[in-house]
């Protein structure tokens, strides 16, 4: 269980939630409430009681004009992070983030934020089975590696378990590599196609485009937000008997490593070892 009170932050990023939908509606772009979010919506009209975050997913149009225009169009306190604009940003996707705040989510991970709501891009996928299993073990590796390069490297001591991510930060950067991550995520991306990935989930995440479809309102604690034309079907896509609460072992939770409402992720200090050495 984590060691803070989740409601207060459930509330907290609900209202970066509704300003992304505010920015949404007036520019014309689409977004979709997704995985566990539209799941609590679906199932609880609202948060999933244990959860600690939002998720929502946009095709790669959409996505790259909010992440273009992020800083015109986002209200303060409220920003965009992602690889193209934060040159430390660890994460295969967006986040709109409250610069207002601080939060750590492991303590291992090098990367500091703020309170956020995940956005992730929707991209297309290639109906052959054999590029796609070569697709998502190209897009593993990198991903891999980006999370190697921002860990501690003796999180689990200084043996061998510290070898591999000490390895990548001499054969690899973190700008470099993530741009090799986008060009794969974005490869059938330059055209309509039958099917579309959110590469969050893996090969899950495949999915026919008219699933997503035309964004349909749905009632999010008490607010009419965006789910998706057939939300039935992409739930029991991503996780199968989707109305059945699982037990409390199952009920996952971030248990972020720092959390702070009132101080500016910017004005942060951070001590741990292995972020201050070269």
């Amino acid at each position: 269980m984590a060691a803070y009170d989740i409601r207060p932050l459930q509330l907290h990023i609900l209202q970066i939630l509704l300003a992304i939908d505010k920015v949404c509606r007036k520019h014309g772009l689409r977004y979709y409430l997704a995985a566990g979010t539209l799941l609590g919506a679906v199932r609880h009209q609202g948060f999933i009681p244990w959860d600690d975050d939002v998720d929502i997913a946009m095709p790669r149009k959409d996505y790259d004009l909010l992440m273009q225009h992020c800083k015109e169009w986002l209200p303060e306190p409220y920003e965009g992070l992602f690889a193209e604009n934060e040159p430390n940003y660890p994460g295969n996707f967006a986040k709109v983030v409250d610069s207002s705040t601080t939060l750590i989510e492991r303590a291992h991970h090098a990367y500091v934020g703020g309170v956020y709501v995940d956005v992730f891009p929707i991209d297309g996928m290639t109906t052959n089975l054999l590029m796609q299993r070569i697709h998502f073990a190209k897009y593993s590796f990198y991903n891999k590696v980006i999370y190697l390069l921002c860990r501690d490297p003796y999180k689990h001591g200084h043996g061998p378990s510290s070898w591999l991510p000490l390895l990548c930060r001499k054969l690899f950067t973190l700008k470099g590599t993530q741009q090799q991550l986008l060009k794969l995520q974005k490869k059938y991306s330059d055209q309509d196609r039958q099917l579309t990935v959110d590469h969050d989930f893996g090969v899950r995440g495949i999915m026919a485009q008219s699933i997503y479809g035309i964004p349909t309102e749905i009632s999010f604690e008490g607010h009419m937000l965006f789910g998706m034309e057939h939300n039935d079907e992409y739930l029991h896509k991503i996780y199968g008997d989707y109305m059945t609460i699982p037990p409390g072992p199952k009920q996952k939770q971030h248990n972020f490593y720092y959390l702070d409402y009132h101080l500016p992720y910017k004005e942060y200090v951070d001590k741990r070892d292995f972020v201050n050495t070269p």
